[in-house]
This record gives structure tokens, C-alpha cells and sequence, in this order.
């Protein structure tokens, strides 16, 4: 029951289909208690967790803190603007001068893809990647695979279509890892110039035509396209982005009548989605905010050594 305790957590490549299981069954246990109103255990009194957020993070950043929270622990929180990266302080410096205080986890948001694993290699508080340049992000894989298995019964056998700028996706990266690993059927579908062209020796099925991919789909996961992350758009227009991978209710009317639709948010709303599609009865991208909640806390609970108490409750 250790396999987690004091682990890095870097990436979902990391992780293997039993570390997977085992989060995502310590998060049903959690949300079952939160939704029965039972007292969540205090897994985490005592334990001090820092947010290290060197990118703007809405969702990830406050679900950290509330999962912390939730369990009884401190969280600190410390953005590239507060911190002393700004008076010319190294990244490692910063991170040996924040262990030094004795936290029990750091969790690290950097532009850089390998800003994690490079302070893994110095640190020896774990370090929880949310989110690397377009490397990976493992705790919103995390929460996806959840929302899939809570919505469907299972994720073995399904076929998940990613829609949009993989190519730049950290979320696309990590769940095409943890899809695969869990036994789905991957179709990322988008413009040429956002597919990486080794996207088939993933095991990775590529489309460029949205309409005839829906059809296959059990699951739609929609992708902003990341300007933040190009040095120059990779597309002729958006205007024409919207009319060949732009997912509406034209489009939607092609799927499966149980297809689900997900999307990590930020939304582009009439960009990569249509409002009445990511507010339609097929969307559960409020669900999977919900849900992030819960697999954080199954994974700083199992991380920090607690999760035989846990499975107690």
C-alpha cells in the first residue's frame, strides 16, 4: 500500500496502471463521503503543502488548496511574481530555500517543460508536476480518467477522441499516457500543423476530419489552442479553425447518444466549442472541476503516506 509514499510525481508516464487504480479508487471513497455529508478524515493535520506557481492557474491551483484544506492541512502559496526568481534567484534556489523550511510536498507550475523533474533531482521533498511547459500534467489526466470511468463504468474499450492543439497539449500528453495505460482507444484529431508527426508510434489512431471521428467517439475532449505557446499561429485563420474542428451542435448531432464532452478549461467559448455544447446535457466539464478536487486530495493523501487510514473510512 506504499508503492505512492514519498514519490515525485512527475508524469502520468510514470505512473503505472495500479498507481492509477489506486488513486482513483482512494477519490471514490472521497467523493462518496463528501456526497453522504461523512466527515472527511483529517489525513493531512500537520503537513504543509506549497503551491509553486510560476503560470496563471485558476482551476489546479485552487483545487490543490482546497483538497489540502479539506484534509487539515497548511497550504502556502507562492507565485513567480512573489517569489525571489524576480530579483534573479534560480529556480533550484528558490525550491533548496523553500525545503529548507521543512514542507511536506511542493507543488510546481512552471512555463519550462523539465522544471519538475530538475528539482526532483535536487530535492527530496516531493514534488507534484501541475503542469510543465506542453510536457505533461498528470493530476488533470488524473481527474479525466475519473470523470470517464465515473460517467461510463469503465475506461478499457472506449474510444476517446482529443480534439485540437495536441501538439502543444500537456493535458493531451498526459492523458494519452494514462488513456493508454487504462486500456482506451486514442483518436486525436486536428489541423496537420498541430499533430506531432510521431503521434502513431503512441498507439494513437490521427484524424484531421472532426465529423467522421465523432461518429467513432465514446468520449469528446476539446482543446484550446494555445497561442501562449506558438511563435506563430500554426493555422490560416481562426475563423476557418472553427469551421473544420470547431465542435457545435451540428457536429454533436453525429455522435452517440451517450457520448460525454470534456474540455480542461480554459474554454476559447465559440472557438473550440460552441456555448450550447459546453453547456449542453453531453457536458461534463463541470464535473471534471468537481472531480479534481477529489483525485488531488486521494493523491497528496496517498503521496504523504496516509492512505491506510484513508481506506479506513
Amino acid at each position: 500500500m506504499e508503492a505512492l509514499q514519498g514519490r515525485h510525481i512527475l508524469g502520468m508516464d510514470d505512473l503505472s496502471r495500479q498507481d492509477i487504480s489506486k488513486i482513483l479508487a482512494l477519490a471514490k471513497k472521497f467523493k462518496t463521503c463528501a456526497s453522504t455529508s461523512k466527515n472527511l478524515p483529517p489525513l493531512l493535520t500537520g503537513k504543509t503543502i506549497v503551491n509553486l506557481f510560476f503560470e496563471p492557474s485558476t482551476r489546479t491551483r485552487s483545487s490543490f488548496e482546497i483538497a489540502a484544506k479539506r484534509l487539515g492541512a497548511t497550504s502556502i502559496n507562492i507565485t513567480g511574481a512573489g517569489s525571489s526568481t524576480v530579483k534573479g534567484e534560480t529556480l533550484i534556489d528558490t525550491a533548496r530555500n523553500i525545503e529548507a523550511m521543512n514542507p511536506d510536498a511542493i507543488i510546481i507550475r512552471h512555463s519550462s517543460s523539465g522544471a519538475p523533474y530538475v528539482l526532483s533531482q535536487t530535492l527530496k521533498t516531493p514534488i507534484i508536476n501541475a503542469g510543465d511547459g506542453f510536457h505533461e500534467h498528470p493530476t488533470q489526466a488524473l481527474l479525466d480518467l475519473f470523470t470517464i470511468e465515473e460517467a461510463k463504468g469503465k475506461i478499457a474499450g472506449l474510444k476517446v477522441l482529443i480534439v485540437g492543439d495536441i501538439a502543444h497539449s500537456r493535458v493531451a500528453r498526459s492523458n494519452i499516457y494514462g488513456l493508454k495505460k487504462m486500456g482506451a482507444h486514442i483518436i486525436v484529431c486536428g489541423p496537420p500543423t498541430l499533430i506531432p508527426p510521431a503521434m502513431t508510434k503512441l498507439g494513437v489512431e490521427v484524424s484531421y476530419d472532426l465529423k467522421s471521428s465523432v461518429q467513432k467517439a465514446d468520449v469528446i475532449m476539446m482543446l484550446r489552442i494555445q497561442e501562449e505557446r506558438q511563435d506563430r499561429i500554426q493555422f490560416p485563420s481562426k475563423k476557418e479553425y472553427v469551421q473544420y474542428f470547431g465542435l457545435n451542435s451540428e457536429t454533436l448531432k453525429l455522435a452517440k447518444k451517450d457520448v460525454i464532452i470534456m474540455h480542461p478549461g480554459p474554454l476559447n467559448r465559440g472557438i473550440e466549442i460552441s456555448p450550447d455544447v459546453a453547456d449542453g446535457p453531453y457536458s461534463v466539464i463541470l464535473n471534471q472541476v468537481t472531480n479534481g478536487v477529489v483525485v488531488r486530495m486521494a493523491l497528496l493523501s496517498l503521496l504523504l503516506g496516509r492512505e491506510q487510514h484513508a481506506a479506513a473510512h
